[in-house]
């Protein structure tokens, strides 16, 4: 299993998501600072009602609190989007 599809993975399962789509971007880094430690850019789309009632800034951080082992290691930089099932139309 690569980088992408275990950090999707992981996702769904700490965050019990309905929906989760990770991208590898690190492609488009190339040669960057972060890309040199072995870290990739990714985005992510997460889809849990876990995020019910949060800020988006508590959103992010239950995001990162699920990945944190792989924050420094696999992951460099991380961009989301963050959807209730509500919002995202379930």
């Amino acid at each position: 299993m690569d980088r992408r599809a275990r950090i999707e993975a992981k996702l769904r399962e700490v965050l019990d998501a309905t929906y989760v789509l990770v991208l590898d971007e690190s492609d488009q880094h190339a040669g960057h600072a972060g890309a040199r430690g072995g870290g990739g850019h990714f985005r992510a789309v997460v889809v849990s009602e876990r995020f019910s009632e949060k800020s988006p800034v508590e959103r992010q951080q239950i995001v990162f609190a699920a990945l944190a082992e792989e924050m420094g290691r696999d992951i460099h930089a991380l961009s989301m989007q963050t959807l209730t099932p509500a919002q995202w139309g379930e």
